[in-house]
């Protein structure tokens, strides 16, 4: 009997090949994570630990679908990942959209809901104040997570070794009041953790407070809900702000029926 080619006696050596080309795109775009100003071949090719030639040939690949795309200073992640991701994202909006906008009509502050990523904590939704002084930012912002009050109840959500391997031995200044060293972030995270919240007293940017939770979804993502007051209002209403805020988490919880 005649062999036939390998791809019609052998389908698994197939599906083992289409594996393998999803794990090496995956490994690229993986390298790409929040390098917002972008990378070069030889970067990404030592970021992901794939030949280079294996790197242009991907990267070309993903290019045409939108998946990357190239600039004056590397390549970075395309208009195609950013959908995708916010697609990701609709369910959890979706059912916490009612709770938030309720949490920012109760407090008339900003409410920003954000996901994990690595050293950030990006806004996938927001409501906006209705003061005239108010803290706003665009949907899609990554906050730095070891300085803002999502970002802390994300990370107080890891054990401190994985906080550690996150961040790396250096906590980029932002401010005066940022801490700038993990020992001290540490313990700010462990009191997190037996309180339920955590505050940026204008860490992340001077004149702007926060107050975080963590909401348990269930879900493969983390994520937090924060409100982001100037912090001429924070200190007197911080009891009222933090009373809403954990109710706008129970509520959340309440309907993925992860309430504790």
């Amino acid at each position: 009997m005649t062999d036939l080619p390998v791809n019609e006696t052998n389908p698994d050596a197939d599906s083992s090949a289409g594996k393998q080309v999803i794990a090496r795109a995956a490994a690229v775009l993986r390298a790409l994570e929040n390098q917002s100003a972008g990378l070069s071949l030889s970067q990404i090719s030592k970021a992901s630990g794939l030949p280079r030639t294996t790197v242009h040939r991907i990267v070309a690949a993903l290019e045409a679908q939108q998946m990357v795309m190239s600039g004056d200073k590397g390549i970075r992640l395309g208009p195609a990942i950013v959908r995708l991701a916010a697609s990701a994202h609709t369910d959890v909006i979706a059912v916490a959209r009612p709770f938030v906008e309720a949490l920012g009509r109760r407090t008339r502050e900003t409410v920003d809901v954000c996901v994990f990523r690595g050293q950030f904590a990006v806004s996938v939704d927001q409501y906006a104040s209705d003061h005239e002084l108010r803290v706003v930012s665009a949907v899609g912002t990554g906050f730095p997570v070891h300085c803002t009050a999502h970002g802390k109840m994300l990370l107080a959500a890891r054990s401190n070794d994985d906080v550690r391997a996150v961040l790396g031995a250096q906590l980029p200044k932002r401010t005066p009041n940022t801490l700038d060293t993990l020992d001290a972030l540490i313990a700010q995270l462990d009191y997190a953790r037996t309180c339920g919240f955590a505050v940026d007293d204008q860490e992340h940017a001077l004149g702007v407070c926060g107050i975080g939770v963590f909401v348990r979804t269930g879900l493969a993502d983390d994520y937090a809900i924060a409100l982001a007051v100037p912090a001429l209002r924070f200190k007197d209403q911080f009891d009222a702000l933090q009373a809403a805020l954990m109710q706008c988490k129970s509520e959340i919880e309440s309907v993925f029926g992860t309430a504790r």
